[in-house]
């Protein structure tokens, strides 16, 4: 979660929300990455969305002819709750585990608002851990709204 939380900074330092992620396979780092939305303008370039797809990339290079994209086996890291979108790719990619920061009581997708990672009638499901160095994830995230209001004063 340490390596995310450096993920999220980059993030901070480049004016996006401060998410950032890794992705762990056979207790290496196939994958890390942080929101870039404004920078790609595009929506969907959540830190996780990012970061499955490099994984699935490595895991294809590494893995030769037989990967099929499938993330079986690796754990993320995400300093915050993963969204609908995040949480529905999670499962599509039938990763393993999550493992989440600070929880997201509006929009989070992985036990606070929707639990679209443990959904039974889902072909997939992950093992969910949160609240894992959530006062970290929770400050940097306090810190770059305070200062985006303070910007639109």
């Amino acid at each position: 979660m340490k390596e995310a939380l450096k993920e999220a900074g980059k993030a901070f330092e480049k004016g996006e929300v401060p998410v950032g992620a890794v992705i762990v396979y056979q207790n290496k780092i196939i994958a890390r990455a942080h929101n870039q939305t404004e920078l790609l303008h595009d929506p969907t370039a959540h830190a996780e969305m990012l970061a499955l797809t490099q994984a699935s990339g490595h895991l294809h290079e590494h893995g030769g002819e037989k990967h099929r994209g499938s993330l079986e086996g690796t754990s993320l890291y995400v300093t915050v709750e993963p969204c609908p979108m995040c949480a529905g790719a999670l499962v599509m990619t039938h990763c393993e585990k999550l493992i989440f920061g600070a929880a997201d009581p509006k929009a989070g997708a992985c036990g606070s608002v929707y639990n679209i990672v443990q959904d039974d009638r889902l072909n997939h499901r992950l093992q969910v851990t949160g609240s894992v160095l959530e006062a970290e994830s929770k400050l940097l995230l306090g810190e770059f709204f305070k200062h985006l209001r303070k910007e639109k004063r």
